[in-house]
């Protein structure tokens, strides 16, 4: 593993790779900084930086490795963003980007600004970012639940 490699990366498979990779560069300003291609030009493997953290985009490879939009659009996760940057104008640039926003920014009880959208093959991503510190005391005050491991 490369020295400062991220510990956790999320991988997600596409139908059209490469027209993820422009999409995810577009919206969210992901770099691309490794593309493998085969023989005939195909993506066989890309990485994607944001930030410290890392994102890998590949192929449909296999029966159990497909896009949402090869399942009738069915997610088993969702990709978390977080961002130190206006919430708000990322939003738009998702939005101008092709990405259908699911849940328009709003303020959540933990001191977050999040948003959630889904990509053209239909991936659903939430974005967050911190706008109030909140005690866990406030939280759980303000939803109702109880709060462990609160940081």
């Amino acid at each position: 593993m490369a020295e400062g490699h991220p510990k956790l990366t999320s991988a997600l498979c596409y139908r059209d790779p490469k027209a993820a990779l422009k999409f995810l560069e577009a919206a969210f300003g992901f770099e691309l900084v490794m593309l493998i291609e085969d023989a005939d030009g195909a993506l066989a493997h890309s990485q994607m930086r944001f930030g410290d953290a890392m994102v890998m985009v590949g192929n449909e490879w296999s029966d159990d490795h497909k896009s949402p939009a090869s399942l009738g659009g069915k997610n088993t996760q969702t990709v978390h963003i977080h961002l130190d940057a206006d919430i708000d104008a990322h939003c738009q640039r998702a939005r101008a980007a092709g990405f259908e926003i699911l849940m328009e920014p709003a303020d959540q009880f933990y001191g977050d600004r999040t948003y959630r959208c889904r990509d053209p093959e239909g991936h659903i991503w939430t974005v967050g970012q911190t706008v109030r510190v909140v005690s866990r005391e406030d939280a759980e005050a303000a939803s109702g639940l109880k709060i462990e491991g609160w940081v």
